[in-house]
């Protein structure tokens, strides 16, 4: 959650504002200390003044008591303290972001100052403590932050005036300044030297004149020496120092979303003498780099090396750089001489030899570059380095070794590779950065965008299709032009076609997203672009060890990968190698065929054998492990099943038995993790496929299937029917321990209990068993047999290590404990099988639980601790999707 003072008291989250004026004071000054403890003793002060009432401590407690119930507080021997993050309260993210600015500034760093001071003074959406200026501790409070917001402006404009901001920028702001703090000399010199820079002297002069009658009336004082200081320089005339000259394109749209990523570059950038921004193509590396070279100090060049034919020359030419030596008009050097010497020559016969240069060498070149630059504190911004990636990174090393004072800022689609370079990957904008995009772009093309109502949800999931991607963000936001916001949402699964109108004005390559792709498609050698295609049939992204066996790539397959990630085709994490959506769409384009079915075969029978493997462990003390990866997977095994399903009748004919074998062997993993609405219609799809026939020896996995689908609402009536008899048949026990709980959640457990003879021998389908028994015993009002059958189960589980049977079956003691009147046991038996659901992520489980909790506190006559429980199944109910 996040908290807000700077304003009227505000709550970001679940939890809303108390309603009380005491408890808002209280809530305000704890959050003034927030992640600190506060002694009672300094709360009681802070509530009631020098003299509080009898009984205030006994008040406090009571106070506290009523905060803790949605919010996070400690207690200790040492007072109270809330949990919370202070870069959570905007009153502690302004001081820390106004002492870093403050910092940054008295270091020379003008640009990151001016950024973080930007930051902290946009946290104030009003006075401080409005909302509770009557608590004793209000006022001394609101005074000091209204003091370093003060402090802050001043330093803020002193960032902006040692950057050479435009002064029509300062103006409306600092004259607010002035005005809220008219006695404050520093501002009031600020002002008039930003009115000095706006050619507006006679304006600063009056500004002296005011301040000097001002003084003397309020305090009986002249102005400073510092003001004075200003005010004689404006009578001389003298013109402020100008702004260190920069070479940056003007850019005509606003900056949205990186502003993280921005004040990161730019500390990194204080560090570091060579940083590289890698990311795929589209992802804003350009903007970003020019946003940060920006706002730093000093000199300043771009050099776009997009259709450079050599960085030498690129670097020259953007710094202005001319060839040396006596040139001709066309470039070309002639010299002229006598006798046998080099070069053009005139012997005593006249007769004359030209030799022409395109320029000078380019040794000659590199070695004139590094004399201009070897005395200037310059920021070199290399963009686009990519294509001629070795040249580039050869230069930047040879200037870097040769000029001190330089720094280089490079953006690439690869690192530049030498000794020395920090490298920042830019990856996607998040979801509510990219929708603050799309919403920027799109009012300047449509002023009626509204991204609110209907509308929100479309915006969302266009974002999150597009990989916020920042490119592909803006062309789609420009096709509201055509389209409405609808059309734009369902014809993504064409997005090459869907974005192919961009910017004119761009180099061909970033024009549409098709060739923002194909750019770095060229880059690759004919082997990564196979591999690469291949990697496509992966839906959630892959291991090393799947992404070898899969693709066929054997012993190569983690230099592939490193290739690809390297070029930023591939995305690399925890383990884990994934590709964008959009380049993993142009990607599966490239896969022939024969090849696409290969590669989608390797991948059915690689996750089918891992479901296989995966699905014993679930009912050991490995669950929460084995769970873990099979939802890492979840992507991929679901891909596998619609693919088993969705090319039944194939020349494959293992497909169908294929598709049987992963619903059984996952059916468990998606009880456990709530997924069984996810795979209902596939499982639905399955059984359309099979019109009614039960491949031979699949009769178990026929009834999973109908379990499946009927889980969704999908299970048509004959195959309910099929699956009845087919169990109503069968004389042993399931092959998978799961189908027989599954069958009796489906049937009830009374006809689930007639049929001991399809339970397995196996030491959990015994456990399970036991603990079916003793539900239904509860059920009947057999408390005692129910209690000797739930501890019986309870034991088996514990010493299998499984969880879920473990918390399963500490519901129904519970409930037996209830029903003796022991409800404080069943109260710490239902919290202890809650820890374990939570462990495993069973929502719909955890959302009964909490429901079972409610009802033993209410009998318990605690009314504030059950409606809490139902607030919090109704959380996770929504969580399961059980509930919107």
């Amino acid at each position: 959650m996040r908290y807000f003072l700077l304003g009227p008291l505000r709550i970001e989250g679940p939890e809303a504002v108390p309603a009380g004026a005491r408890l808002r004071s209280l809530l305000a000054f704890l959050l003034l200390n927030a992640g600190r403890t506060v002694p009672a003793g300094r709360l009681v002060d802070a509530l009631y003044g020098d003299e509080p009432p009898a009984g205030a401590t006994n008040a406090l407690q009571s106070q506290v008591s009523r905060l803790r119930r949605t919010l996070a507080i400690e207690h200790g021997p040492a007072g109270y303290r809330l949990a919370a993050d202070p870069d959570d309260v905007d009153v502690l993210r302004f001081e820390r972001l106004a002492r870093d600015g403050a910092r940054a500034r008295e270091a020379g760093d003008a640009g990151r100052a001016a950024l973080l001071l930007r930051e902290a003074l946009g946290l104030w959406r009003g006075p401080a403590l409005v909302d509770v200026a009557d608590a004793p501790f209000a006022a001394a409070q609101s005074a000091r932050l209204e003091e370093l917001r003060a402090a802050a402006v001043e330093e803020r404009a002193e960032a902006e005036l040692a950057l050479g901001t435009d002064p029509a920028e300062l103006l409306g702001w600092l004259r607010e300044a002035v005005a809220a703090h008219p006695l404050r000399e520093r501002l009031r010199g600020q002002l008039m030297r930003a009115l000095r820079r706006a050619g507006r002297p006679a304006e600063a002069l009056a500004e002296y004149e005011r301040a000097r009658e001002l003084l003397a009336g309020e305090l009986g004082t002249d102005p400073s020496p510092e003001l004075s200081a200003v005010h004689l320089s404006i009578l001389r005339g003298e013109q402020s120092p100008p702004p260190p000259s920069s070479r940056l394109p003007a850019q005509l749209t606003s900056f949205v979303g990186r502003d993280d990523e921005l004040t990161a570059l730019i500390a990194l950038l204080g560090a570091s003498r060579l940083v590289t921004l890698i990311g795929t193509g589209g992802t804003g590396k350009t903007r970003l780099a020019l946003e940060a070279a920006a706002r730093l100090a000093g000199e300043v060049c771009f050099v776009d090396l997009t259709s450079a034919t050599g960085a030498v020359s690129a670097v020259r030419t953007a710094l202005g750089l001319r060839d040396t030596g006596p040139l001709t008009g066309s470039g070309t050097r002639t010299r002229t001489g006598t006798g046998t010497g080099t070069g053009t020559e005139t012997d005593a016969d006249t007769h004359t030899h030209t030799h022409t240069h395109t320029g000078p060498s380019s040794g000659d070149a590199e070695a004139a570059l590094v004399a201009a630059l070897q005395d200037r504190n310059l920021l070199l911004v290399l963009d686009n380095c990519e294509q001629i990636i070795e040249e580039a990174a050869l230069l930047a090393h040879r200037l870097l070794s040769r000029c001190p004072g330089l720094r280089i800022l490079a953006t690439s689609r690869e690192a530049l590779g030498i000794t020395g370079e920090s490298l920042r990957p830019l990856g996607s904008l998040d979801t509510e950065s990219a929708v603050r995009l799309f919403t920027d772009r799109a009012t300047a093309v449509r002023q009626d965008f509204t991204p609110g109502g209907p509308n929100s949800p479309l915006l969302h999931r266009i974002c999150t299709d597009l990989d916020g991607l920042p490119l592909a963000i803006e062309l789609a936001a420009a096709r509201l032009r055509q389209l409405p916001l609808s059309e734009i949402a369902s014809r993504l699964d064409d997005r090459f076609g869907l974005l192919s109108r961009g910017d004119r004005t761009k180099p061909a390559r970033h024009r549409t997203l098709r060739a923002v792709v194909e750019w770095s498609w060229s880059l690759l050698s004919e082997r990564e672009r196979e591999f690469a295609a291949q990697l496509t049939v992966f839906a959630g992204g892959a291991t090393a060890e799947a992404a070898a066996l899969v693709c066929g790539a054997g012993p190569d397959a983690d230099d592939l990968l490193a290739s690809l990630c390297d070029k930023s085709l591939v995305e690399a994490g925890q383990g884990r190698y994934r590709m964008l959506e959009t380049i993993r769409a142009y990607a599966a384009e490239q896969l022939p065929l024969s090849k696409r079915e290969l590669t989608a075969r390797a991948h059915t029978a690689y996750f089918l054998d891992l479901a296989e493997t995966a699905d014993p462990e679930l009912r050991s003390s490995g669950q929460l492990r084995w769970l873990e990866r099979l939802s890492t997977e979840h992507a991929n095994l679901r891909a596998a099943l619609v693919r088993s399903v969705g090319v039944a009748g194939s020349a494959d004919g293992a497909d169908h038995p294929r598709a049987l074998r992963l619903i059984a062997a996952l059916s468990s993993f998606w009880w456990l993790r709530g997924l069984r609405g996810d795979v209902a219609p596939v499982a639905a799809d399955m059984l359309r496929a099979l019109d009614g026939r039960v491949p031979e020896g699949f009769e178990e996995e026929y009834v999973l299937c109908v379990l499946a689908a009927g889980a969704g609402g999908a299970a048509p009536g004959a195959d309910l029917a099929r699956a009845g008899r087919i169990v109503a048949q069968r004389d042993r026990a399931f092959r998978q321990p799961f189908t027989a709980f599954l069958w009796a959640i489906s049937a009830g457990p009374s006809a689930a209990a007639e049929r001991p003879e399809l339970t397995g021998d196996d030491p959990w389908s015994q456990a399970l068993a036991r603990a079916g028994a003793g539900h239904l015993h509860l059920f009947h009002s057999r408390v005692e047999e129910a209690s000797r059958d739930l501890s019986a189960a309870l034991s088996a589980f514990r010493e299998l290590g499984e969880r879920w049977g473990t918390a399963t079956t500490l519901t129904g003691l519970a409930a037996v404990l209830a029903t003796q009147g022991n409800r404080e046991t069943a109260l710490a038996r239902t919290g202890e099988a809650l820890a374990l659901f939570r462990e495993i992520g069973v929502w719909e489980d955890i959302a009964d639980l909490h429901v079972q909790r409610a009802e033993l506190l209410e009998a318990m006559d605690d009314l504030a601790g059950a409606q809490q429980e139902r607030e919090w199944a109704r959380t996770a109910a929504r969580r399961a999707g059980v509930i919107r």
